[in-house]
């Protein structure tokens, strides 16, 4: 029998959980722990709300702990069989070579978030707004996807940028969080957030030189690469996410 909401609350505890502390969860499950007891067992931060959701489609369609527990346990073995079949492809934007055929960046960037079930984390220096990223980002959105998606600022740049701030790009992009590089002004006034990366459901990694702008994405030469499987989307998703945990990065506020 199909039970959606739980398959769905299944899929979501599993990427906030990640497939190791998954398994401690299919854990209590089997041992009919219960939901408090699970709560207070996986609490942290971004992950107790997802539990939570798991444990609300369990009851709301009957899932008896032990069946969630099988479930997980398989959704888990899967994931794991999936993370470890790599694929790496490279992606240039600008001119064509016969030995090279081109992929356009833009391309990819769309494929990237159109991939995303669960968790889209994205880095980016500059930023402007991208009809055909924003319509990606809006419809992500709209499926549930969690955005976070951390730019430069202005006073950041320190003159290096101009115009509006890059995160007046994701002003339409409902539910999407920005963030920002909480410097010390004391020892990094003069340092910069530089990366450009995508990662979906840490699963699939976009790494390149292309900043979230139409320029980047359609006519200048960038280069990067996309990682399918693998633990390089899991590393840079939890490196991201460990920056948030440690007030390294902060949630972007206008003026502040």
């Amino acid at each position: 029998m199909s039970r959606p909401a739980f398959e769905a609350a299944a899929g979501a505890a599993v990427a906030a959980l990640g497939l190791s502390r998954s398994k401690d969860l299919a854990g209590l499950l089997a041992q009919a722990r219960t939901r408090e007891r699970i709560l207070t067992e996986l609490a942290t931060p971004g992950v107790s709300e997802a539990v939570a959701a798991l444990c609300d489609a369990m009851e709301s369609e009957s899932v008896s702990p032990s069946e969630a527990a099988a479930y997980l346990r398989g959704y888990v073995a899967a994931r794991q069989q999936a993370r470890d079949t790599v694929r790496v492809r490279t992606v240039w934007s600008g001119p064509s070579t016969p030995a090279v055929p081109v992929r356009a960046t833009a391309q990819v960037l769309v494929e990237v978030i159109n991939a995303a079930r669960h968790e889209l984390l994205a880095m980016t220096y500059a930023a402007r707004p991208y009809p055909a990223l924003t319509r990606a980002l809006t419809e992500a959105a709209d499926r549930g996807v969690r955005t976070h998606v951390v730019v430069e600022t202005l006073a950041g740049a320190g003159g290096l940028l101009s115009g509006r701030e890059p995160a007046d790009a994701f002003a339409s992009v409902p539910g999407l969080l920005l963030w920002v590089w909480a410097r010390d002004p004391a020892e990094q006034a003069h340092s910069r957030q530089h990366a450009k990366l995508a990662v979906a459901d840490r699963r699939t990694l976009f790494l390149g030189s292309a900043n979230l702008t139409e320029s980047a994405a359609r006519r200048n030469i960038e280069a990067g690469v996309l990682v399918t499987g693998g633990e390089a989307p899991r590393r840079a998703a939890e490196h991201m996410v460990e920056l948030q945990r440690l007030g390294i990065l902060r949630p972007y506020r206008r003026g502040g």
